[in-house]
């Protein structure tokens, strides 16, 4: 920032130039391992209490693209884009700290010492209160997730989060854990032409309020 003007970056030109697509080539698709490097990228968002508490199941062969078509309202994104990610937040579990954690410890980043000092107050913020471990596996899957879209759109990819699915479908379909909650899909591909720009968003004015 310099004088209230945003200076340019190549960031925020992406950022400000994403706009969802609703076409893609079917022909354009993603080895496995460009789809590894977006998730991995995904998993460097931010997650309480380093909880990490995210799945990311990749719908891209034909037959599980034809298995969740139906239940994803027939979308063609589903079956056009290369790959459909089903987002899912884990539930918050304090349980899990020590693990998340250890590689920080063996890494000489964190002291083991104080792993309790994150477990004990993920404990007390979590585990008697199942509408915060949802409303905190809701927030960690679109914190992912986003990161996702802005690395697909930095690689000239197009991408479309979607929330019209049958969630308990999907979760018995591609067989979801109890502790995990589908939060949206995600449709990444080569766009055709024909795609919007993005579109005009709402004035700071009407969305900011200064305290």
């Amino acid at each position: 920032m310099s004088d209230g003007i945003t200076m340019t970056n190549t960031v925020i030109e992406c950022i400000l130039s994403r706009s969802a697509a609703k076409y893609y080539d079917p022909a354009a698709i993603l080895s496995d391992d460009q789809i590894r490097e977006l998730v991995r990228i995904g998993t460097t968002a931010p997650t309480s209490l380093h909880l990490q508490n995210w799945r990311f199941i990749a719908v891209r062969t034909p037959e599980a693209k034809a298995r969740l078509h139906p239940i994803a309202w027939h979308q063609p994104a589903i079956t056009e884009a290369a790959v459909t990610f089903i987002v899912c937040g884990q539930l918050a579990d304090s349980s899990v700290i020590p693990k998340r954690l250890a590689p920080l410890v063996q890494a000489g980043i964190m002291p083991a010492k104080m792993v309790p000092d994150w477990e004990i107050p993920a404990r007390d913020l979590y585990m008697e209160y199942p509408q915060r471990q949802r409303d905190e596996a809701v927030r960690t899957a679109t914190f992912g997730a986003a990161a996702i879209i802005y690395a697909a759109r930095s690689l000239g990819l197009g991408s479309t989060p979607m929330i019209g699915f049958d969630a308990e479908a999907v979760a018995r379909e591609f067989a979801l854990d109890e502790d995990e909650v589908p939060v949206m899909l995600l449709s990444v591909g080569g766009e055709r032409p024909g795609n919007w720009p993005q579109k005009p968003r709402r004035p700071v004015a009407d969305v900011l309020e200064f305290a």
